[in-house]
């Protein structure tokens, strides 16, 4: 069996079996529709079809489904696409759309049924909690933004007058410094439950870290208001459940107990979590989401960041635009890709300079090898003499990111490259997964260990024996055979990069013609650096990133627009 023939459906006939050879379709689409049809005996292959196509969108990450224009979108000729009207009228008179429904049509956008009611559910929860106006607090918003903190005192102002806060900001424009001001203004030296959560466990690492460091700024009683603070994930601040994956402890029946709720990097948020986290929020609390819309989206269904931004009036979002980490080739690199002005980033890579290095070759291999190597080695050294400070330190020196999982251009090559480089020059093959210096990725959360998705760390001996040393939420140690979901480190997918940094980052793209390409991919992989970005990529690629867009059908931001009348839009 081919690495592909898995994907193909088996036996099927008429519409499935055009668009499964067509490979628009894979298996399970049309397990999902074979089994939904014959469950409510519908004989009519165009709902059939219908079916397979909302399961494939929710697979590529979309929420629904434009059937009048999902044939430019997939984007395979000859193909026998149903006549749009009469394909919506089938799906209408479908038993599928009776009670209770499988099937659900707003306008000419088709749902799954979960998650038409979890996109209505997110909506009128966001409308509610906007509309709430919080009692007032201490009026000490000029002595925590002051002169030069123009953009943040704005955003802070927006956000005391409402209940929900998206705040939203580039890499380095002072969302993090908001954050922490504006909970010591809420605070008003009483002491609130509060409650630091991201997506993943390294960006809930990376959250607290940077709260902590701008609280340590501010004054004596805004320190001890909000001394004690950690940030967690968000699947363990709304408590996992044994018995489902779906849902969780803390719900609308048992809410969280906390006065305010900071959420980082909302980007990486599906609508099924944004759901679960909105309907277990007291109605007298306060949620803040924090992120930048321009990243790469959930792997999950959905990109509520980016339509909550697209569909809420401007006045009541909070939108810091002036970046102040980056020099300024970076933040210009990130501008442009952000943009989508091709020729600037071009302009932009060309000039290069200190912080920005552009390698325009489709033969990445010497070149990596330069930069992987080096780190790869003061890894194992640290490793090796146990000094797990120096090895975390190291790892956040240097990270490469690729667009995909497999393939020349994807981390599994590179990170078996390196491991073969690694040997070359030590002279000492590696017989093993775990070795002195293999830098980790946590890949599933583990509650019983307290280890998250997205947390790293390396391999080091220690008392002749090796240990990982994983840096999460807090630096912690084990044995390596207790560890089975993780993965080698030498390169990483620029999703998993979400939520986390490091000073150098390399991003190795594809050839143009690769489907992972895009101008929110770009951007992401650029703004992981703190100090410096490589990007290594024919121009061709750098170009194509950057012209296309991550398209995802959802009707989250039509929900949120005030309909002509005023009134919000069901």
């Amino acid at each position: 069996m081919t690495s592909v023939e898995w994907r193909h459906a088996i036996g099927v006939t008429g519409l499935l079996r055009a668009f499964s050879d067509a490979e628009v379709l894979e298996s399970s689409d049309v397990h999902v529709a074979h089994r939904l049809t014959a469950l409510a005996k519908e004989s009519d292959e165009t709902v059939a079809l219908a079916v397979a196509i909302a399961v494939r969108a929710l697979r590529n990450g979309s929420v629904c489904v434009d059937l009048r224009s999902v044939e430019d979108q997939v984007g395979v000729e000859g193909l026998p696409w149903p006549d749009p009207d009469a394909w919506l009228a089938a799906i209408a008179a479908s038993p599928l759309s009776g009670t209770p429904p499988a099937l659900r049509l707003d306008g000419d956008l088709l749902y799954l049924d979960r998650y038409w009611l979890e996109e209505q559910q997110v909506r009128d929860d966001v409308v509610t909690m906007i509309e709430v106006k919080p009692e007032k607090v201490s009026p000490d918003i000029e002595r925590l933004f002051p002169e030069g903190f123009d953009e943040q005192r704005a955003a802070a102002k927006v956000a005391l007058s409402q209940g929900l806060t998206v705040l939203t900001g580039g890499p380095g424009t002072g969302k993090t410094t908001t954050v922490a001001r504006l909970l010591a203004l809420l605070a008003s030296g009483t002491r609130l439950r509060i409650a630091l959560a991201a997506p993943t466990g390294k960006a809930a690492a990376r959250l607290q870290e940077a709260v902590q460091l701008e609280v340590a700024k501010l004054d004596a009683a805004d320190r001890e208001a909000l001394a004690g603070m950690h940030a967690t994930t968000l699947h363990r601040l709304l408590g996992s459940r044994p018995d489902t994956s779906a849902r969780f402890r803390h719900n609308r029946g048992n809410r969280l107990p906390h006065d305010v709720i900071v959420v980082d990097e909302t980007s990486m948020v599906s609508l099924t979590m944004m759901a679960r986290l909105l309907e277990a929020v007291r109605p007298d609390a306060r949620l803040i989401l924090v992120g930048d819309p321009d990243q790469l989206a959930s792997v999950e269904a959905g990109a509520v960041l980016a339509d909550l931004v697209d569909g809420l009036d401007e006045s009541k979002l909070a939108a810091l635009k002036t970046p102040h980490r980056f020099g300024e080739s970076i933040g210009a690199l990130a501008s442009a890709i952000r943009a989508g002005d091709a020729d600037a980033v071009i302009e932009v890579l060309r000039a290069g300079g200190e912080h920005i290095e552009w390698i325009d070759t489709a033969e990445p291999t010497e070149h990596l090898r330069k930069v992987v190597v080096p780190q790869a080695r003061r890894l194992r050294e640290a490793a090796i003499l146990g000094d797990s400070a120096e090895a975390l330190r190291t790892l956040d020196e240097h990270r490469l990111l690729c667009a995909h999982r497999r393939g020349p251009y994807g981390v599994r090559f590179w990170n078996r490259q390196t491991e073969r480089w690694l040997a070359e020059e030590t002279g000492e093959p590696i017989w093993s997964d775990w070795y002195a210096g293999r830098p980790v990725l946590v890949t599933a959360n583990d509650y019983g260990l307290g280890l998250y998705n997205g947390d790293t760390g390396v391999t080091v001996v220690r008392d002749g024996v090796l240990r990982a040393v994983i840096a999460g939420s807090e630096q912690k140690q084990f044995a390596t055979s207790r560890l089975s979901e993780v993965d080698t480190l030498h390169a990483m997918t620029i999703h998993k990069s979400q939520g986390s940094q490091a000073d150098e980052v390399t991003v190795l793209l594809p050839q143009e013609d690769s489907r992972l390409l895009s101008r929110e991919l770009l951007y992401t992989g650029v703004t992981r650096a703190k100090t410096r970005i490589r990007v290594i990529a024919p121009e061709a690629s750098v170009r194509w990133a950057v012209q296309k867009r991550v398209v995802r059908a959802s009707g989250l931001a039509r929900r949120l627009r005030p309909a002509t009348d005023g009134a919000p839009r069901q």
